[in-house]
């Protein structure tokens, strides 16, 4: 164990837990550094942030620029980069978001976007999916059900919370055969208003549009054009968390696009300033302006650096046209995935789009293996890749590089997980 980790044991509360023991010196594009001098590729982004690389070039040295001008504001004075990033956040949010609040976190984004649905409806009911993660600050704990262990001990939490299932697909919450039921998972969620909370008691529908920490499920396109006719029939705002899944991970801007879906609110954080700590939630001008002054803050949400960071990024993923790669390379990823599946029969189902692919594992009838993937993980760590899980059972592999991978390293990443399989077995 490196001396680095036997130290932080001494002062970092066991509440914080990491994925591995390696102890890092340094980080560029796909590849990290361990302080033994192993160089590891890393396919975890350091949880689905790092987007475009460790490090990207453009992002640096707007960082540098900031940091020669001021680093902080406070919401006291107006500055260029925070106004730049919105600027840009408008051409590529979807429909009309246009109006922005910026703060530093995922939770916090999920959190500002449920007041201001509850500000702007005046009602208090919130409709979320059973396995979605949302954050751990009491608001979005409250609608998180990822693992039952984020809520343990910290009730009684937020009221007027009703949990619907997420359309899981390989693991139907209706026990439906996958590609032949009749979407009874939204038919569920249509009886909840006869039976739970009336519509005109509910104020918004909050879901991720592939689901994240809850095991990387893409729903079927179907259920979202569904879900968005349900909440412009009853005027519930839909809230799109693409926290995890904006900023290009799924191979477009944001995952909505995949569904040709709006939200009338979208969160957004991880990927939007290559690891630096920002979040924002967007909605229309018609919805922002109805929040009046004071009725939510931050004081340290836009940091000048995060902001110049963030616009270096877009621009980072729009002039070297990252979307397009990856939206050509990611069937082929797939195809190469799905070769796999058919070699180990450990491997249950794959899944994902763009670079947010989940590889879940099982042992039979589908029962989830997360022994299996621990080792897993630990075989592929031995070899030089740095993956991660996720899952309501730990037992989906998380399949994120970051979009300026190249063919040559992803060849790499098969290679190590095939071997990894193959000790496995």
């Amino acid at each position: 164990m490196s001396d680095l980790v036997k130290r932080s044991k001494k002062v970092l509360t066991p509440a914080l837990a990491f994925d591995t023991q390696v102890a890092a010196v340094k980080a560029e594009g796909c590849w990290v550094e361990g302080d033994d001098g192993k160089k590891y590729l890393d396919f975890s982004g350091g949880t689905a942030v790092t987007n475009i690389g460790h490090r990207p070039p453009r992002v640096v040295e707007a960082v540098k620029d900031q940091l020669e001008r001021f680093i902080h504001a406070g919401c006291v004075f107006y500055y260029d980069s925070v106004v730049k990033l919105f600027e840009e956040l408008t051409r590529i949010t979807p429909g009309n978001i246009d109006m922005f609040f910026v703060a530093n976190a995922g939770t916090e984004a999920v959190e500002g976007a449920l007041k201001l649905a509850r500000w702007v409806t005046r009602r208090g009911g919130i409709i979320c999916f059973r396995g979605a993660f949302h954050g751990r600050t009491l608001g979005a704990i409250s609608i998180t059900s990822s693992r039952v262990h984020y809520r343990k001990r910290y009730e009684p939490l937020l009221p007027s919370v009703y949990r619907t299932p997420y359309p899981y697909c390989y693991r139907c919450p209706m026990g439906q055969e996958e590609g032949k039921c009749s979407l009874e998972c939204f038919q569920y969620l249509e009886t909840m208003m006869d039976h739970d909370i009336p519509t005109t008691d509910i104020g918004a529908v909050i879901m991720e549009p592939i689901l994240g920490e809850g095991g990387y499920v893409v729903p079927p396109k179907s259920y979202m054009e569904r879900l968005r006719e349900l909440c412009d029939r009853h005027e519930f705002l839909l809230i799109f968390d693409e926290v995890q899944s904006g900023m290009g991970r799924a191979g477009k801007w944001f995952a909505c696009e995949h569904f040709g879906v709006v939200p009338d609110i979208i969160c957004i954080a991880k990927g939007i300033a290559s690891g630096f700590p920002l979040s924002s939630f967007g909605a229309s001008k018609k919805l922002m302006q109805d929040w009046l002054p004071g009725a939510h803050g931050t004081t340290f949400g836009g940091n000048p650096i995060s902001c110049a960071a963030a616009v270096a990024t877009i621009e980072t993923i729009r002039e070297d046209k990252l979307l397009e790669k990856c939206q050509e390379l990611s069937p082929w990823v797939m195809e190469r995935l799905k070769k796999l599946k058919d070699k180990y029969p450990v491997i249950g189902d794959i899944r994902g789009l763009g670079y947010m692919i989940g590889i879940e594992l099982v042992l039979e009838n589908k029962k989830p293996a997360p022994e299996l993937t621990s080792r897993l993980l630990k075989l592929c760590l031995e070899e030089g890749l740095i993956l991660i899980s996720c899952g309501t059972w730990s037992n989906v592999i998380r399949f994120i590089p970051p979009l300026m991978v190249t063919r040559e390293e992803l060849e790499k990443s098969f290679t190590i997980l095939d071997k990894a399989f193959q000790r496995l077995s």
